[in-house]
């Protein structure tokens, strides 16, 4: 009897309600930009961690420059 009532328990909590909620244009609005904020702050980092390697890669670097006046800093 028990595990008939624990199943049956089980069972309903898996049905779904329904949600007497509200959610309005602001928080709705807000919700999407936060989650495209987020999306976009993750791509924005990989694509900086691996723009030096390919600027490097492509030679477009550092331009090598005059010498002058180096060897009073070493």
């Amino acid at each position: 009897m028990q595990i008939a009532l624990l199943t049956l328990a089980a069972l309903l909590l898996l049905l779904p309600g329904t949600a007497q909620a509200y959610v309005g244009p602001g928080l709705g609005l807000g919700a999407i930009g936060a989650i495209l904020g987020v999306i976009f702050s993750v791509i924005l980092a990989i694509l900086a961690f691996f723009w030096y390697p390919i600027k490097r890669l492509f030679g477009k670097g550092k331009k090598k420059q005059d010498n002058q006046g180096d060897d009073l800093l070493d």
